[in-house]
């Protein structure tokens, strides 16, 4: 993660002496939002000023001007364009500022009122941050966008710590538990966007290294926030109950980190309440423990590089929604512990495999379902449009489609569940919003036309006066011809008199003649040859058809609050339903997966099993067969403890670079978190008793910026590797201690081998090129030996990929640096001097060693020119113009050439 904090601010907010008004008002707002830069609403821009200026110009590659002055020196400004707002904004957030957004709260008319020289009120309507965004355009459809909380209550028997995470978009909302140990690999498992947490816990010395990994994603904040004391006070404000035992009992830090997390929400949304879920607890231990090294080195979300291509979710993911993108990345990032859940899970997958049509037909609706959670979350903030109203309209009536799809079926028990919930949904709802809603709906509801026509009477004579006034003028004159009988009479329109009835001079008896006539037409003006009336209906007509369009949009505005209000107030059920489709996008994209892949049902027990028969890696697997049409050499792996045995088995794994044991080792490690995660492995055959933490060391990588070499960085994973596993861990270790002298690394991959055997009691596999160490399989029990296989051919390496039975007895350095393309004089030399040091003949003394192999340089050998050649076969071959030549001159020529070389001496 990036190192960078939040630039602090404060000693950048200009004073306001000697400022305009707007200047001071300016100033005003930004101090009161010192750690913000300032979107300041003026007209159809939003301006930034000062320092912000300077941030936002340089942020956005935009133009920094100037405006005014202030205590003599010029004012920095630059602009963007309301419309095109979301853009910048996803710019500044991707690069970690927080942006206060401030508009115009009064109309200007009224301002005006206050004297001309009177400001437009103005005031920051919301504060955006990276973990607080609900637009469309910055959010990733398959990503959660989560804000995290950390609480902590020091001191007695509750010294603790506790993680509340929401994802405001969907209205997610959990608490875990946590310790200052973990706590890092906790927060890595959500991978949130920001992380909030009290002043004094971010300036801790005992977690600074935390607060260094996760950089500019922590965000300090007041501790009156998370102030544990009034934290279930806050707690029920927010969710309006009396109290929030009714959600479950939480611990002191749990209910800390929770009101932390609603009072920040509280804070950046000002006057809006997005639509949360109550929060919901994770049990300690429900989840597989995977520490940072290990999340980062098996590239579960992303790669090392940051990418998504190249990683585990990228390689499985056949999901057809956003929210079941969403739901299969948290299952892969947090696989489950208990069989039972984990087999209910594989229940549904193995389902879909056998049911291939119903599968289909399921995901031909799940394609059209659109994100429903975040819809309901933009409406319920009041940033919502008239398509998020047609996307829970198209969401719901996706849900109907699937449970119609399912209805009959022999369901187990997770996708019955789903089923149910789906039934549950408020079918009032869905009608409404289909009577409500047009087929085709504008983005922004100040557009109108979204209200389909027939639903609201009113709403339709406004259009029809917006939209035919001219036929609706044409049809009362008809109407007035045949009350009067007068053929000639005209309504007509100019812009002094408005809507007026022409009739000529000689008709004028008929529209004045009696006192009715009188009362009906209404005299405006006497022509040469015409007179002009009006009538009560005409003029109320004209007012109509003037303000139909203002009226349309109003009446339009009130039916788009009634749909919002009436859809927030289902908020629940809507979340449980888009939940239940989620749940049938990533049981039907598993079975997709589990079909496409050859992949297997996994045994899943609590027992100390780990048996893979045919296991593959899923990601190098699918890469082979893209870039090279290879396939993948499929391999066993058995850690399962003899039959009298407690323990599980470790294997030492030798054998050479480029062999494949980095392959192997990973392969292992994701086919269990793939079984975990209730997913069919890439295997023949797998029996796995649930792992409940998984570690993993490979790879070389420094941490220069702590102070770490690659060897300090390996030494402190191994520690924590060896300090934290246990019975039911597998532990992933490969060529500990090569960062250092040949025998300290040997002494150091030796005693933890011993350790991992005898003290964690864990199942492992342990790669090395120390081959000393296999001697140590006479002397650990569980210890076997296991080697990649490789043959070589006339001087070369032939890489088998194979895992057999045995050890290595060399790494083949030499031919891996060969097919590297170091220089063939390197390679020679490197071939002499492996060939005395294999020999011994320096008796294990460097001095001896120069001696019998001097300096590189003076051993190069020169290429020498291939020997002159002046026979006679050698001119007549030289002579020889072979492009030109038919077979019949070529055979000739051979005889030719043999009887030559029969006469050479």
């Amino acid at each position: 993660m990036n190192q960078e904090t939040p630039i602090r601010r404060e000693s950048a907010v200009p004073t306001a002496a000697g400022a305009t008004p707007m200047m001071e008002q300016f100033i005003e707002i930004k101090s009161a939002n010192p750690d913000s830069l300032l979107f300041y609403r003026m007209g159809d821009f939003y301006e930034l000023f000062f320092h912000d200026a300077e941030i936002a110009s340089r942020a956005l590659g935009i133009t920094l001007t100037k405006r005014g002055k202030h205590q003599g020196e010029d004012i920095p400004m630059c602009g963007v364009p309301v419309h095109a707002a979301d853009d910048y904004l996803q710019k500044l957030i991707a690069q970690g500022h927080r942006v206060a957004v401030c508009e115009q709260v009064e109309d200007p008319a009224e301002a005006r009122k206050r004297g001309s020289k009177s400001v437009v009120r103005r005031d920051v309507v919301r504060l955006v941050t990276p973990g607080t965004i609900t637009e469309e355009k910055l959010l990733a459809p398959s990503e959660a966008n989560f804000l995290m909380s950390l609480g902590r209550v020091k001191g007695g028997a509750d010294n603790a710590y506790a993680l509340a995470w929401i994802d405001i978009s969907t209205g997610t909302f959990r608490v875990a538990e946590s310790s200052a140990d973990r706590l890092l690999a906790d927060v890595l498992r959500v991978d949130p966007r920001e992380l909030i947490l009290a002043d004094p816990v971010y300036h801790d010395p005992e977690l600074r290294g935390v607060f260094d990994v996760l950089g500019r994603v922590a965000n300090p904040q007041p501790a009156t926030l998370f102030d544990s004391a009034s934290a279930a006070g806050r707690v029920a404000r927010f969710f309006d109950v009396a109290t929030p035992d009714s959600f479950g009992t939480f611990s002191r830090a749990e209910l800390s980190a929770i009101a932390g997390a609603v009072a920040y929400v509280e804070k950046t949304q000002i006057s809006e309440r997005p639509p949360l879920a109550r929060p919901e607890r994770e049990e300690n231990g429900a989840s597989l423990f995977i520490d940072p090294a290990t999340r980062a080195n098996l590239e579960l979300v992303r790669t090392l590089s940051g990418n998504r291509d190249g990683s585990l979710l990228k390689a499985i993911d056949r999901t057809v929604t956003g929210g079941g993108a969403r739901l299969l990345a948290e299952r892969l990032t947090a696989p489950l512990t208990d069989p039972a859940a984990i087999n209910r899970r594989l229940d549904s997958v193995s389902f879909l495999i056998v049911e291939t049509r119903l599968g289909e037909a399921l995901r031909e609706v799940l394609k059209g379902a659109p994100d429903m959670p975040r819809a309901l979350s933009r409406l319920a903030l009041n940033r919502g449009g008239p398509r998020d109203l047609g996307a829970l309209r198209g969401g719901l009536e996706a849900a109907r489609l699937a449970g119609e799809a399912l209805a009959g079926a022999m369901l187990p028990e997770d996708l019955k569940a789903a089923c149910e919930t789906i039934a549950a949904l408020p079918s009032s709802l869905a009608d409404h919003l289909h009577r409500a809603l047009d087929d085709e709906l504008p983005l922004l509801k100040r557009d109108g036309g979204f209200v389909r026509a027939g639903y609201h009477g009113e709403l339709d004579e406004m259009r029809a006066l917006r939209d035919q006034s001219r036929r609706v003028i044409a049809a009362m004159e008809r109407d007035l011809v045949e009350e009067t009988g007068i053929r000639s009479l005209k309504i007509r329109h100019n812009n002094v008199l408005g809507y007026y009835i022409e009739v000529t001079a000689n008709h004028a008896e008929v529209m004045t003649g009696s006192d009715a006539a009188k009362a009906r037409f209404i005299h405006r003006q006497t022509m040469a040859n015409a007179m002009r009336f009006t009538t009560t209906e005409l003029a109320g007509l004209e007012t109509k058809i003037a303000n139909a369009a203002d009226r349309a949009l109003t009446i339009e505005l009130g039916i788009f609050e009634k749909l919002v209000a009436e859809t927030v107030s289902h908020a629940d059920a809507i979340r449980a339903g888009a939940a239940a489709l989620a749940e049938f996008d990533v049981s039907s994209a598993l079975a997709i997966l589990a079909a496409q892949e050859n992949y297997c049902r996994p045994e899943m027990d609590d027992g100390l099993a780990f048996r893979i028969e045919g296991g593959r890696h899923p990601v190098v697997e699918q890469a082979l067969r893209r870039q090279l049409a290879d396939p993948f050499v499929a391999n066993d792996c058995d850690l399962s403890p003899e039959e009298s045995g407690r323990y599980g088995a470790i294997w030492l794994l030798t054998g050479p670079n480029m062999g494949g044991k980095s392959t192997f080792l990973r392969q292992n490690a994701l086919i269990a978190i793939l079984a975990q995660m209730g997913s069919f492995v890439p295997a023949r055959e797998a029996h796995i008793g649930v792992v409940d933490r998984l570690f993993s060391r490979v790879g070389a990588s420094d941490d220069l910026a702590r102070g770490r070499s690659t060897f300090m960085v390996e030494m402190v994973e191994t520690a924590a590797i060896l300090n934290q596993a246990g019975l039911r861990s597998l532990v992933i270790l490969d060529e500990i201690g090569r960062g250092t002298a040949t025998f300290d690394g040997l002494s150091i991959a030796w005693a933890a081998v011993e350790y991992l055997h005898e003290k964690n009691c864990c199942r492992a596999i342990f790669a090395t090129h120390f081959h000393e160490m296999t001697a140590l399989a006479e002397k650990l029990s569980r210890l076997h030996n296991v080697t990649m296989k490789v043959k070589e051919w006339e001087g070369d390496v032939v890489f088998l990929h194979e895992v057999g039975k045995g050890a290595a007895d060399r790494s083949y350095g030499v031919q891996v640096a060969r097919l590297a393309g170091l220089p063939e004089a390197v390679v020679e030399r490197a071939r002499e001097v492996l060939h005395r040091l294999e020999e011994g003949e320096t008796s294990g003394k460097a001095e001896r060693l120069v001696d019998d192999l001097p300096l590189f340089s003076a051993t190069v050998r020169k290429e020498q020119p291939a020997p002159a050649r002046d026979d006679a076969v050698a001119q007549a071959l030289a002579a020889l113009n072979l492009d030109e030549m038919t077979p019949r001159e070529a055979l000739e020529t051979l005889y030719r050439m043999r009887e030559l070389a029969q006469k050479s001496p």
